[in-house]
């Protein structure tokens, strides 16, 4: 029990830099999507230039995060023995992919950068500029993610 605790604690330091990292990076590209009168996101994404908006979701990252975190590492508990065996190579590309096919591009979510989204949004927020910056943001963190996990799973 010992090991999952700590793998989901681990998974979750893990997580939370990616995600950070990566949301940083991305949100120098993508300013006018997120922030500004005329953001394009305005009408279902919080004002982050509001101060409260601002302070509440700061408050509320990091819990965020961690129960994203401990959801995610608890679905792998099964079949953790199974990716110990794997090489750091191989798990690398399992972590990663994963990441990048089952929580992004092929979430049944959505949104700007996921299948979902081409499908059913309006064409303002699948541009190719808002798909490409959005999915940069999904690459860096599932690449970042992959690395890490794969050192973390060994």
């Amino acid at each position: 029990m010992k090991a999952y605790l700590t793998f989901s604690l681990l998974f979750f330091i893990v997580h939370v830099v990616c995600y950070m990292v990566a949301g940083v990076i991305d949100l120098q590209l993508a300013k006018k999507m997120y922030a500004g009168k005329n953001r394009l996101y305005k009408s279902f994404f919080r004002n982050m230039d509001d101060d409260k908006e601002s302070n509440r979701i700061a408050l509320l990252l990091l819990p965020s995060q961690l129960i994203r975190a401990v959801l995610m590492s608890v679905v792998l508990y099964p079949i953790l023995p199974a990716l110990k065996a794997l090489s750091f190579e191989m798990q690398f590309l399992f972590m990663g992919s994963l990441m990048f096919v089952y929580a992004d591009f092929a979430s049944a979510i959505p949104f700007s950068n996921t299948i979902e989204g081409l499908v059913y949004l309006q064409k303002e927020f699948v541009k190719k500029r808002v798909f490409w910056t959005i999915q940069l943001e999904a690459i860096l963190y599932s690449i970042m993610f992959g690395l890490l996990a794969a050192w973390i799973v060994i």
